[in-house]
């Protein structure tokens, strides 16, 4: 099977892409093909942000991060556009810091880079 690493471009506030994006990995792994990591870019670092409160009758985003993250698939984000954007990159939940080089050669050992804006 293939190795898939994603990429997320879009903020909390796209909730389309973000259920397509989940759709979408939940069918690769349930087709036992391997996510190695979702990579989040541009305003896509502000999923990280952990202080969004969210009515109840709103996309819980935080559970759909926390039911990838229990799935095993590593959840990056990129440093610079979150500095840029003012998330604290000390407290980022189930995200982890990562350079946009480090995601490059990520990009370079899988079959495919599925891209959600």
């Amino acid at each position: 099977m293939s190795q898939l690493i994603i990429s997320l471009h879009c903020g909390p506030d796209a909730h389309d892409s973000l259920q397509c994006m989940n759709r979408f990995v939940q069918a690769a792994l349930k087709q036992n093909h391997t996510i190695k990591c979702i990579f989040l870019y541009q305003d896509a670092v502000l999923h990280a942000n952990q202080h969004i409160q969210l009515s109840s009758d709103e996309l819980q985003v935080s559970a759909i991060w926390k039911h990838l993250s229990s799935q095993g698939i590593a959840l990056k984000l990129c440093v610079t556009a979150a500095e840029k954007r003012g998330i604290n990159i000390q407290d980022t939940g189930v995200f982890t810091v990562a350079g946009l080089a480090e995601f490059a050669m990520e990009v370079c050992n899988v079959d495919k880079w599925v891209q959600f804006k």
